[in-house]
């Protein structure tokens, strides 16, 4: 048998000592009396021990809080990590922090939450350096085009300025999301407005204000901004209303630039079913055409009050486009007006914009009016031509036509995310819904 005494207290120094032991090979072990056990040696005197019960542990809990302090900072400069390069410094006040937009969230926190589309969430956000009302749109970044080109295009689209145009404030790279910085729209969509039954419909007065107001901004975009814009998704989800109803067009996810006299380069059939002009399913290629087509149904939309198809109808009455059209040929154009309206409207005003409506969408490219004639038009500076009888050449391509949804530029998504918007009834992001 052997014995053995062992002690240790970590990496702290200390002095053990064996003051006594008992063995008994057989019963119980002799007691000892601890009276005639050795004096314990007096310790050699230290400046030091003292103190080591006091300044180690502190020194450990020093250690451990700065390594503490460390993690969290890295775990909040990788919540708040953000992609920057040298390029975007020439852009400046457009480029918003992660860290401020995501205060001015609360941490994008679902009670924030606006709406979601086929493009991403959308949420309510104050700034806390101005205390303005701002709606921040989170979307997948996908860089196919080019990080420094698109970008360069969401700049641009900061850059339009006009009363009937939601502000693009400005933006922000993290990781693998983009985040727009929009002005805020209180009051929503205007097909929010529409088509909910649990809300209030517009008069006729603020239907008719809101349809010049989209005409006067594509005016803008097409030809009196520095560059021809092209909106490719003009519809009631994305016309926004602010605070005083008055309708500006949003939602740039589709928009192309391309300077004056050249001509656009999109192969790409984008939009939304029901307002994509035919030529746009043979050629794939937008032109300012293209959106008067968009920009026709929309106010037959409007007027109408009723999407552009609307499946569950009898069939004459499926297309909007179409069905208004067969009513013209009746004499009875009129009788397509919004029956929730009750009578209430100004008919001159009412035939205009049903007419105007139908001649935006003419088969023929051509034959529609420009943006500057449909603003002369709606304002009374104009007088809007006959139209053909039996509407010969107007109307939709066939809603059986094969549409491809491929989404190009600007605002890429994955393909799941960009079917789901392209199809009938696809909701603005930005509509507070």
């Amino acid at each position: 048998m052997y014995v053995g005494f062992s002690s240790s207290t970590g990496a702290v120094a200390s002095s053990h000592y064996i003051l006594g032991w008992s063995f008994n090979r057989g019963g119980q072990a002799q007691s000892l009396d601890v009276s005639k056990l050795p004096t314990l040696p007096t310790p050699r005197k230290s400046t030091k021990k003292p103190h080591l019960r006091i300044v180690v542990p502190a020194i450990t809990a020093i250690i451990l809080l700065v390594a503490i302090s460390g993690d969290v900072c890295i775990i909040r400069r990788k919540k708040y990590e953000e992609l920057r390069e040298d390029w975007e410094q020439e852009y400046g006040p457009q480029r918003f922090s992660y860290k401020d937009l995501y205060k001015a969230t609360k941490g994008f926190t679902d009670s924030e939450l606006l709406g979601c589309g086929g493009f991403g969430k959308v949420y309510r956000g104050v700034l806390s350096s101005s205390s303005m009302q701002v709606a921040v749109k989170k979307v997948s970044h996908d860089s196919r085009q080019g990080t420094k080109e698109f970008v360069a295009e969401i700049v641009s689209m900061g850059r339009l300025r006009h009363r009937n145009l939601v502000q693009l404030f400005g933006y922000c790279r993290r990781k693998g999301e983009l985040l727009l910085v929009y002005d805020y729209m209180p009051n929503g969509s205007l097909d929010k407005l529409q088509f909910r039954n649990d809300t209030p419909s517009l008069n006729w007065a603020r239907r008719y204000q809101i349809i010049r107001g989209v005409a006067s901004a594509l005016l803008y975009l097409h030809e009196e901004w520095e560059q021809v814009v092209l909106h490719r998704d003009v519809k009631a989800s994305n016309v926004l209303l602010d605070a005083d109803l008055n309708g500006r067009l949003g939602d740039f996810g589709l928009a192309k630039f391309h300077d004056h006299g050249s001509t656009p380069q999109t192969t790409k059939v984008v939009g939304t079913v029901g307002y994509l002009a035919p030529e746009i399913t043979r050629t794939g290629k937008s032109t300012t055409c293209s959106d008067v087509f968009s920009f026709g149904t929309f106010m037959l939309e409007v007027t109408c009050g009723r999407k552009p198809v609307e499946s569950e109808r009898p069939p004459e009455e499926v297309v909007l486009v179409d069905w208004v059209l067969e009513c013209w040929n009746r004499g009875a154009i009129l009788g397509t007006v919004d029956p929730r309206l009750e009578g209430n409207h100004v008919e001159e005003e009412m035939e205009l914009v049903l007419k105007l409506g139908l001649l935006c969408t003419h088969r023929t490219p051509a034959a529609r009016p420009s943006m500057r004639q449909a603003v002369q038009y709606l304002d009374g500076n104009a007088t809007l031509p006959d139209l053909p009888l039996h509407g010969a050449g107007i109307g939709l391509v066939p809603v059986s036509n094969e549409v491809s949804t491929e989404h190009v530029l600007t605002i890429p998504n994955s393909s799941d995310e960009i079917s789901s918007y392209s199809v009938s009834d696809s909701e603005s992001i930005f509509s507070g819904r």
